[in-house]
């Protein structure tokens, strides 16, 4: 097993172009349709573009060879995207031929952002990407939402979207549409939070409740679990390096899971795969929010970190504080070798062991990668929490399962929800365009 962060980042936008990218995350909700002549045309645009985003940028006609496609058709096609501003051309590129070099034609997308909305238990953060992957947009604000109630985070959320959109208004960037993440089980066809134990949420409208508050020409919103997100995001980091079955484990208040299986994002029978934070692992253990005792979160959330590390009167229990320098200040007490601190991760790392070890034993994935406060201190989690899978995972030398640790943080589940606001364009990318076009107008 190894935790060196992953150093191929993937893009479809600047970066040079790569080889067989393997399976990736193509459309992830995109049912299948008759086929008329504008539907295969539709469908070819987004397989130009989606043929960008895996592979970087190349000739026009390495796209025809790539995609099995004539080239007077990818001509068209490229010519059409470049007018939607999603696509452009760049470096001549020689393959080897005699004649005249083609044109590089890579991901643009400067003009088209995505918006993620996180609700979390100690914050909001909203992130907003261009198709190219550039942040545009980035704000987190500390908030105890449990205590706050449905309605005022709402109306706070609602305006950190508004101040995203403005952003992105006065940069004339059009907004492709808002996902919200939150934790617990949702409803993703209602845009309800149908429970949320940490954030005390029962039958929430999110959806319909941010949209309410935006007004009229509010972009389009969806809802999505917050792990699941997480996974999606950190899939566009580890499949570069190969990998396309991966657990994503979320590390805050609340533990979550987001599971990648051949390359798709793994929702379950009826959409509530990944709620691994509830495993009972230790029944006689600590009451849980959800009701029950001794889950999983209750061994390894921040609560139990929090609980383990520091007195209920210490400044890292304070919600109202900003996260990040909460565990930045935990930190340094770890790296200034306090006992109740390093205590305190060793439990943590126990209880990590125990149940990803099972959760390798079942789902057998490529990786685990880690996230949320865990990657504040992987250096002293990791090795601790590979020699335990070593010896509780049945298969020879783990299953082949990686441990890594997550390079994006806390900014998992947003930057998921922004590219998977931006996933419609890689199905029907003029129509995606013109009504984002006409959404800012």
């Amino acid at each position: 097993m190894s935790t060196d962060p992953r150093s191929v980042r993937r893009g479809g936008g600047e970066g040079s172009g790569q080889g067989d990218a393997g399976i990736a995350p193509v459309v992830i909700n995109g049912p299948a349709r008759p086929a008329g002549r504008a539907t295969i045309r539709r469908a070819n645009l987004g397989l130009v573009l989606r043929l960008l985003r895996e592979t970087g940028p190349r000739s026009r006609a390495r796209i025809a060879d790539d995609a099995g496609l004539p080239r007077p058709t990818v001509t068209g096609l490229v010519t059409e995207l470049i007018e939607l501003d999603l696509v452009r051309e760049g470096d001549a590129e020689r393959d080897g031929s005699v004649g005249r070099p083609g044109q590089n034609v890579r991901i643009d997308g400067r003009a088209l952002c995505g918006i993620g909305l996180e609700i979390n238990v100690d914050y909001l953060a909203a992130v907003a990407l261009t198709l190219g992957g550039d942040t545009v947009f980035e704000r987190r604000v500390a908030l105890d939402v449990r205590a706050a109630g449905p309605e005022a985070v709402l109306d706070r959320a609602a305006g950190l979207v508004r101040e995203a959109l403005a952003t992105l208004d006065a940069a004339a960037i059009a907004t492709a549409g808002v996902t919200v993440a939150t934790p617990g089980v949702v409803d993703i066809s209602a845009g309800t939070v149908v429970y949320a134990a940490n954030i005390g949420w029962r039958d929430i409208d999110a959806v319909s409740g941010i949209r309410a508050r935006l007004g009229r020409g509010a972009p389009p919103l969806r809802l999505e679990n917050d792990a699941k997100l997480g996974a999606v995001a950190e899939y566009l980091e580890a499949s570069a390096a190969g990998i396309h079955d991966l657990i994503y484990v979320t590390g805050e208040t609340g533990v979550g899971g987001g599971i990648i299986s051949g390359g798709r994002l793994h929702r379950g029978a009826a959409g509530f795969a990944g709620e691994i934070g509830h495993m009972p692992l230790d029944p006689g253990g600590a009451l849980c929010a959800c009701g029950r005792r001794g889950c999983w979160e209750t061994m390894v959330g921040l609560t139990a970190l929090l609980r383990h590390a520091a007195a209920p009167e210490d400044p890292v229990h304070d919600p109202s504080l900003d996260l990040e320098a909460r565990l930045t200040d935990l930190q340094a007490r770890a790296g200034a070798g306090d006992s109740r601190t390093l205590e305190a991760l060793d439990r943590i790392a126990d209880g990590l062991g125990l149940g990803l070890a099972l959760l390798a034993d079942v789902l057998n994935p490529r990786a685990v990668v880690l996230g949320g406060y865990f990657t504040y201190f992987g250096d002293r989690l990791a090795p601790r929490v590979e020699r335990l899978m070593a010896e509780r995972v049945m298969a020879p030398d783990t299953g082949g399962c990686r441990l890594l640790l997550s390079t994006l943080g806390f900014t998992a589940p947003a930057r998921g929800g922004a590219l998977l606001a931006l996933d419609p364009v890689y199905e029907d990318p003029a129509r995606t365009v013109a009504t984002a076009t006409a959404t800012g107008a």
